[in-house]
């Protein structure tokens, strides 16, 4: 089993659907089932709507997943996990104020150490546990032996004990810790490897801890893929509008480009453009870079004009506001200047919306616009170009800069040849 577990906080970052490409491509070749966990445990930061959007998100870009489960819902495993960890003595209960833990982080601070829990309610006697009245947490006991991570892209990564402390795992509210939770609901759903961003790395030796302690005796596996940076060479954060799914959406990104473009960033890949389905037959999370990757919006043009290329044309009409096979052939006469389907879009709307002519041209236009209402219908770019140079009387740059303008809405583009071909059923319609 895999999972893919985003948090309903803002709008999917370009890692995290990342993320969601790698464990379901991995899951279609393990033949495992992926479950989306929406990990809503921080009720102060969800915002309401964001998971249905998620969802909606996977589901457009062709991402399967066997069932969708809120990590709120297993609350009542998670109290039930902590009261067996007490048991056991394998947690204990911390009286330890917020005032004198933020002391000794500021001593560790000056002292230029990493802070660590010092155990101060590690062995505390058990009536004094009892009799207290205090608000406390519940803090697992620190591991006794290293721990060894074994990571697809990263290699075996050892922990040593004191790099995994005697952290909180219930807080004085009795909820969960975000490495509790997560541990405890890759426990019960029997996750075979976790793919998620480096970020992670330092949850991962406290999450197998928790397991540890709970006698699990499976392994998690797992994959930590490297951070995508900006042009600036640092994470992209929400800050970049192209960090955003939704945002690259609607500026005109298709799923299947988007999809092809964080597949191939970082990895070795035997093409640069191809399907989601194709890359299910060759992906190998150990071809990944152990390196960050830059976030190239050239490169992603690029690969978005020739997933445009391969539509229909029908189909490419619709991204352009039509449903006419013609339109579609002339979008894609314009994929030579254009790259994203907001730019199709503004190219074809310019030549049907009303034309704004340069005062230069605006005594040849008038004429051209005369003999374009009296043409008859032609078949052939030529026949139409004769009979209008012959009834306006005009040649040279003083017709066909006028004609382009009146015919597309623009000054350059195109041969007007190839335009007219697509074009001559809607004259009447755009020189008007």
């Amino acid at each position: 089993m895999l999972r893919f577990a985003p948090s309903p906080t803002g709008d999917m970052h370009i890692g995290n659907l990342r993320v969601a490409l790698f464990n379901y491509i991995v899951s279609k070749q393990k033949q495992e089932d992926l479950i989306v966990r929406i990990e809503d445990t921080d009720k102060e930061r969800n915002i309401e709507g964001k998971d249905k959007e998620i969802l909606g998100i996977l589901d457009l870009f062709g991402i399967e997943y066997s069932q969708v489960i809120y990590q709120s819902e297993n609350f009542r495993f998670h109290s039930a996990m902590a009261i067996q960890l007490i048991h056991d003595k394998k947690s204990f209960s911390c009286f330890c104020s917020a005032e004198w833990l933020e002391n000794k982080r500021e001593e560790s601070k000056a002292n230029k150490k990493a802070y660590r829990y010092d155990d101060a309610c590690a062995n505390l006697p058990a009536e004094l546990v009892i009799d207290n009245m205090n608000p406390f947490t519940i803090r697992i006991a620190k591991p006794t032996n290293d721990i060894t991570i074994k990571d697809h892209i990263k290699g075996d990564i050892t922990f040593k004990p004191d790099e995994v402390d005697s952290f909180i795992i219930l807080r004085q509210d009795k909820t969960p810790t975000y490495n509790f939770a997560c541990a405890v609901d890759d426990m019960l759903s029997d996750i075979s490897i976790v793919i998620r961003g480096e970020d992670h790395v330092s949850n991962t030796p406290k999450q197998d801890h928790i397991r540890a302690s709970l006698k699990y005796d499976k392994k998690i596996e797992y994959a930590h893929l490297p951070i995508i940076l900006n042009d600036d060479g640092k994470k992209m954060s929400k800050r970049d509008d192209a960090s955003s799914v939704k945002w690259l959406l609607e500026e005109g990104f298709l799923p299947s480009a988007i999809s092809n473009y964080l597949i191939l960033i970082g990895n070795k890949a035997p093409k640069d453009i191809f399907s989601l389905d194709e890359a299910i037959e060759w992906f190998k999370l150990e071809n990944i870079s152990k390196s960050p990757v830059r976030f190239d919006i050239t490169m992603l043009r690029y690969i978005n004009s020739e997933h445009l290329k391969l539509l229909d044309p029908k189909e490419l009409s619709r991204y352009v506001g039509f449903a006419d096979e013609e339109i579609g052939k002339l979008a894609k006469i314009y994929l030579e200047e254009a790259s994203t389907t907001k730019e199709l879009r503004s190219k074809i709307d310019s030549i049907f919306a009303p034309k704004i002519i340069p005062q230069e041209f605006k005594e040849q236009s008038s004429i051209l616009l005369a003999a374009i209402k009296s043409a008859p219908y032609f078949d052939e770019y030529d026949d139409f170009k004769n009979y209008i140079m012959k009834e306006s009387g005009l040649k040279g740059k003083n017709f066909f800069k006028p004609l382009r303008l009146l015919l597309t809405g623009a000054e350059h583009g195109p041969d007007l040849a190839e335009i007219y071909k697509y074009l001559k059923n809607y004259i009447g319609e755009i020189a008007k």
